[in-house]
């Protein structure tokens, strides 16, 4: 008897489980659902009915253009044009700070960084004349290497790159907190703005023959 009655208990407790679990995949099931049909919908929403500002102004903000960046040869001694691909702006000085954020990432093609890894931007604005103030955090010098070589990567890819992409900006000043420094790290000074310098820019090589 006791036998029996012990079986049919572990019968009712495994039907109970089955149920549990069967009632457990459901809900997940219905869960799923839900969130599907919730995503749906509102992906389905927002394509029927954009921003006020219309399709055209979110196409826009995805719009992007091609500018050239300026990064250290393989022996520091020359600068090397590469090509990269930045969210276009109508406004000069924001079209300036995405080039500069650009030049921030460095080189995608194995080139040598010539900004340390945790420089930061703080602003980019125009003043008369062409110039343009870049102006960026304390984190630049202090994670800046220093060495006349580098200190002159740094200011050269920097002005080249702005003034090659930028037609507007003539010269390049930089800022470290909106404030003058002397210079980076005791070699190159930065009281004065600069200009482009050809002379940094490497050699086109010469064609193979054939």
């Amino acid at each position: 008897m006791g036998t029996r009655k012990q079986k049919r208990t572990d019968q009712v407790k495994h039907k109970k489980t089955r149920k549990k679990r069967r009632l457990l995949l459901l809900a997940t099931i219905v869960v799923v659902c839900v969130v599907f049909l919730a995503i749906f919908f509102i992906t389905l929403f927002d394509y029927l009915y954009p921003p006020a500002a219309g399709r055209k102004a979110t196409a826009q903000k995805r719009e992007r253009q091609e500018v050239t960046l300026f990064f250290s040869d393989a022996n520091e001694r020359f600068l090397v044009p590469e090509k990269r691909f930045v969210p276009k702006e109508k406004e000069p000085e924001a079209q300036a700070q995405e080039i500069v954020k650009a030049l921030l990432v460095g080189s995608k093609t194995g080139l040598v960084n010539t900004f340390p890894d945790k420089g930061e931007l703080q602003d980019v604005k125009l003043e008369g004349e062409g110039t343009a103030l870049v102006n960026f955090r304390e984190s630049l010098v202090v994670n800046h290497p220093g060495g006349s070589t580098a200190e002159m990567a740094t200011v050269y890819s920097l002005t080249n790159t702005l003034t090659t992409n930028l037609p507007t900006i003539k010269r390049v000043k930089i800022l470290i907190d909106g404030k003058e420094r002397q210079s980076l790290k005791g070699h190159i000074g930065l009281r004065q703005p600069f200009t482009m310098n050809r002379e940094l820019i490497a050699p086109a090589a010469p064609p193979k023959e054939g």
